[in-house]
């Protein structure tokens, strides 16, 4: 089985208010242990992020600056869960700020169902 455990930060909590991401972490596991293998990026999102964003990540907008737009790694991410299971707490807020990425750049698929499944932790625990 393979699983890829992946979080986000964000500009700020709302896909509706224009919120992008700025960071994408991923760790592979096959069979419950770790792979070596990740996928981690910081994004441009292209907007100013929230100071209360700020406060939780430490990630300012000046540090982004020269990094790439999510359209430049979105077919090396797709690429990296391609076919596993998403593990992520909170799933709801993770895939809903990916899926709201893909639509922005008009991909042509764009529910993370379509690449993977997802296992939420929170609905877990």
């Amino acid at each position: 089985m393979r699983q890829i455990v992946l979080d986000t930060e964000t500009t700020g909590l709302s896909t509706a208010q224009g919120h992008r991401i700025i960071e994408i972490g991923c760790i592979e596991m096959v069979n419950r242990r770790l792979t070596g293998r990740e996928f981690h990026r910081f994004l441009n999102p292209e907007r100013d992020i929230e100071e209360g964003a700020v406060a939780v990540h430490g990630i300012t907008r000046e540090q982004l600056e020269s990094e790439p737009f999510f359209h430049e790694v979105v077919e090396e991410f797709l690429e990296f869960i391609a076919g596993g299971e998403l593990v992520i707490h909170n799933a709801e807020f993770d895939v809903g700020f990916i899926e709201h990425e893909l639509r922005l750049m008009e991909h042509p698929k764009p529910q993370i169902t379509d690449h993977c499944t997802v296992l939420d932790t929170l609905r877990v625990a």
